[in-house]
């Protein structure tokens, strides 16, 4: 069994991590002790009067950046020994599902660092970061919303956290091709019908249908994955 995961979230937005993680799948999950989420403020480790986080960039430019006092009054403070230390930035390594596993199978603690306005100084990269991570090439208001989808992904695959642990492994990515299509009663809706094969039993004929579907459906949504599919499987095709 993964050892427990706990995760420390910087923010200057706590309460954007906090609101859609406090709820449904993740919420029970927290309640029964499978993982722990913390959600921090990070003008909580200013020091001056006006709990200033942020300021004009050295050699000019638009925008602002995350000061690297408090982000390292908070690291240092919540760090442990085993602590790995995640910054959400557009200039991160991609975020996929074999790093979500590899992640939840790891354990231990997790600090995630949002980056907001311009991002961060980058001393705090060079001194405190272990990992950048990015959830997509596209800019978002704030890290704290990136910082949700990479917790969500992480925290589904930890045993115990959703009701049939074969939920994920039956779906897309997790063995490099897109879920096949799932259907449900009624067998006919608007004149439209579930296949056939899915109602007959013939789980062996099932298994072989769904995998023909995954192949179609990668092919055509995502031409990426189907060309490295067929680079580790050349012999195997659309029938």
């Amino acid at each position: 069994m993964a050892a427990k995961l706990t995760i420390d979230v910087l923010s200057l937005f706590p309460d954007m991590v906090e609101a859609p993680l406090g709820g449904s799948i993740l919420g029970k999950a927290r309640d029964r002790g499978l993982l722990e989420i913390r959600c921090h403020n990070i003008r909580d480790w200013t020091t001056d009067k006006h709990r200033k986080t942020d300021d004009y960039l050295c050699g000019g430019g638009q925008g602002m950046l995350l000061k690297p006092e408090p982000i390292f009054a908070a690291v240092e403070e919540l760090r442990r020994r085993e602590t790995r230390v995640v910054l959400m930035t557009p200039q991160g390594r991609t975020f996929n599902q074999s790093l979500a596993a590899e992640l939840a199978a790891s354990g231990g603690h997790l600090i995630i660092l949002c980056g907001h306005y311009e991002g961060v100084d980058h001393r705090v990269v060079e001194e405190l970061v272990d990992m950048e991570l990015s959830i997509g090439d596209y800019i978002l208001t704030n890290g704290a919303i990136a910082s949700v989808v990479v917790i969500d992904a992480v925290a589904r695959l930890i045993p115990g956290v959703l009701g049939d642990e074969r939920s994920s492994v039956d779906e897309s990515f997790s063995n490099g091709l897109l879920e096949a299509p799932a259907y449900t009663k009624p067998n006919v809706f608007r004149g439209l019908a579930v296949p056939e094969i899915l109602l007959g039993g013939n789980h062996p004929a099932i298994e072989k249908w769904k995998h023909g579907k995954s192949l179609e459906r990668t092919r055509l949504n995502r031409p990426d994955l189907w060309r490295k599919w067929l680079e580790s499987h050349p012999g195997d095709a659309i029938e």
